[in-house]
């Protein structure tokens, strides 16, 4: 099965407690088949990151079943 990842933002009362103390008025999250994995990030670039991480884990899981 191919499994989906997106960076997703969100804004004003989705942004974690946390974040809106910081001043941050959006954040963004990796989803997984449309389900958050993690936490939060205050930048896109941690998100991406992120999920670049979550694609090479996935396609190793993938490479991993083949054999």
């Amino acid at each position: 099965m191919q499994s989906k990842v997106d960076v997703a933002v969100m804004i004003g009362s989705g942004v974690p407690a946390t974040l809106r103390a910081l001043g941050q008025k959006a954040c963004w999250v990796v989803l997984l088949n449309g389900e958050q994995r993690g936490t939060a990030f205050a930048s896109r670039d941690e998100a991406e990151e992120c999920k670049a991480a979550w694609q090479a884990l996935l396609q190793m899981e993938q490479s991993d079943s083949l054999h």
